[in-house]
């Protein structure tokens, strides 16, 4: 693949994962959450058991641990999530979403539910347009 080729597929690339952030960011301010804040909840909703800790939020939303702690900390204050004790360790606290955390996280991933399925169609077709630009 040439420069300007690879200059052409990253760009168009950018474009469409700016176009559904910004809707992202446009439903999440609807249901009262901030992208980030979202992203918290969708990680810890994914994780085994609809649990996880700090550490693993880390490595999910690839942030450093002050930053996790912190929108933890904010989460916890704004209701949407809680903190409980590890059965297993108990230096470890578990993240869970509060009802009206996992109430706000369905809202929003119902509602991105098109412009995921867009997102990803519109990556096939860069894809395929670039496989064919490559040959």
């Amino acid at each position: 693949m040439d420069s300007q080729t690879e200059l052409e597929r990253t760009a168009a690339f950018r474009t469409e994962l700016r176009r559904f952030l910004r809707r992202t960011s446009a439903v999440t301010t609807d249901a009262g959450l901030t992208p980030e804040r979202y992203d918290l909840l969708l990680m810890v909703y994914a994780s085994p058991g609809h649990r996880s800790s700090v550490t693993q939020l880390c490595d999910a939303l690839q942030l450093r641990q002050t930053a996790v702690t912190e929108l933890v900390k904010r989460a916890v204050e704004a209701g949407l999530v809680k903190r409980r004790q590890s059965p297993d360790d108990a230096r470890v606290s578990l993240i869970e979403l509060t009802a009206d955390g996992e109430r706000r996280m369905h809202a929003v991933f119902d509602a991105l539910r098109d412009d995921r399925d867009a997102f990803a169609e519109a990556l096939q077709l860069l894809r395929r347009r670039f496989l064919a630009t490559a040959k």
